[in-house]
């Protein structure tokens, strides 16, 4: 291969059995964001089936596309190979796994399966079932078309992220699926979890910061106490997942807000001094 054709493919001056190399590389990112999709389209038909246990595999589905969506990230960053292709092609298995899956998964789970009642009827409360779902998905949409544009949050490198994250909101669904399992069956419970999945989704669209981890160094040497916590939260998680992912994702979600209100505390103090 002469280096007019290695420069032609991005690579100039490398031998071909690097340049095979290199192209594995490049793929390995996209590969994770195979696999994402993958799991999201399979929570999607988990989803359609509507089984107990099928509803279960779906959210477990969908938590393991939080980890490929991680791992691609790191992996593009940490060899050097991010692409505006592969940062756009992220963003559609990103829509598939963390709009579309836990959006159906919400309304198969917690408002399809409820009980006749003389109260109301149920027919009104599945089209405000689908117009949430509806809702959960533009707000993913919403929230991913403005990161690919304005990136982390202005002024803190890559600390914080604007809005909640697609796969953390994405999470809260999942997590509570896997954790109570069995569909919800009373329509006051099932009204109360539409204004979960309205809050979860208003956030992902709002202007509240999240802590992204990305400046914590994962590739350099860690402290013992940080090594130590780690190793205990993937512990836990293996040990009693239903119970670990229910409270880490809540109370991710509800960090962001609880920092957002103490910052809006702080700024009013400032601009409105105690008089003496």
């Amino acid at each position: 291969m002469s280096d007019f054709e290695q420069h032609e493919l991005g690579f100039p001056g490398v031998r071909p059995s690097n340049l095979r190399l290199r192209r594995g590389i490049y793929l390995l990112p996209s590969s994770l964001t195979v696999a994402n999709m993958l799991c999201g389209f399979y929570a999607v038909m988990s989803t359609l089936k509507g089984g107990g246990t099928d509803l279960d595999n779906a959210a477990k589905a969908i938590g393991l596309a939080i980890l490929f969506d991680s791992f691609d990230g790191f992996v593009a960053r940490a060899t050097h190979t991010s692409s505006e292709f592969g940062k756009q092609f992220d963003s559609l298995a990103d829509m598939v796994s963390f709009g579309i899956a836990p959006a159906a998964l919400a309304f198969t789970w917690g408002v399809r399966g409820i009980a006749e009642s003389d109260f109301l009827d149920i027919r009104h409360l599945h089209q405000i079932g689908w117009w949430v779902a509806l809702v959960f998905v533009i707000c993913c949409a919403w929230r991913l078309a403005r990161f690919n544009i304005q990136g982390m949050a202005p002024g803190t490198g890559s600390k914080y992220f604007v809005g909640l994250p697609c796969p953390a909101a994405a999470g809260l669904i999942a997590a509570t699926v896997h954790k109570i399992k069995t569909p919800i069956e009373d329509w006051r419970w099932s009204v109360f979890w539409m204004v979960v999945v309205i809050a979860d989704a208003a956030l992902m669209s709002s202007a509240v910061r999240y802590r992204s981890f990305k400046d914590i160094p994962v590739l350099a040497r860690q402290k013992s106490f940080l090594v130590i916590v780690m190793g205990l939260l993937v512990w836990w998680i293996f040990a009693d997942s239903e119970d670990a992912l229910i409270i880490i994702s809540t109370v991710f979600v509800a960090s962001g807000v609880t920092l957002h209100m103490v910052r809006m505390v702080r700024h009013y103090l400032v601009s409105h001094p105690a008089k003496t």
